[in-house]
């Protein structure tokens, strides 16, 4: 089993990834944050979700998203930036969703 953290689980391309892990059997979602809505369960938040993921989110935490095998952001641009090294460094997968890590000169982008 696959042990998945998602960062940003409250934007619409995170609800949607928790949709598809929740479904996905050889993945269990364990950490969904949320710097706006830590502490509330995704089910208060997302009724649709109820009984398919039994989570609260979390603050985002260095520590916590390593003990995932891999770290899904659903995040704006920059912020996965700040935490991939250290996760890639502990030999963690990480997934940008955005732009972070899709040019070889984010300047290109601006």
């Amino acid at each position: 089993m696959i042990k998945a953290a998602i960062v940003g689980g409250t934007g619409y391309t995170g609800v949607e990834l928790m949709r598809i892990l929740a479904r996905h059997p050889q993945v269990e979602l364990a950490l969904v944050t949320s710097r706006s809505d830590a502490g509330q369960s995704v089910a208060e938040i997302y009724p649709s979700l109820r009984g398919a993921i039994d989570l609260t989110f979390q603050a985002p935490d260095i520590d916590a998203l390593a003990d995932n095998d891999v770290i899904f952001f659903a995040t704006p641009n920059g912020t996965a930036m700040h935490y991939a090294r250290h996760l890639l460094d502990r030999g963690r997968v990480v997934i940008d969703l955005a732009a972070d890590f899709r040019l070889k000169d984010p300047r290109l982008w601006q």
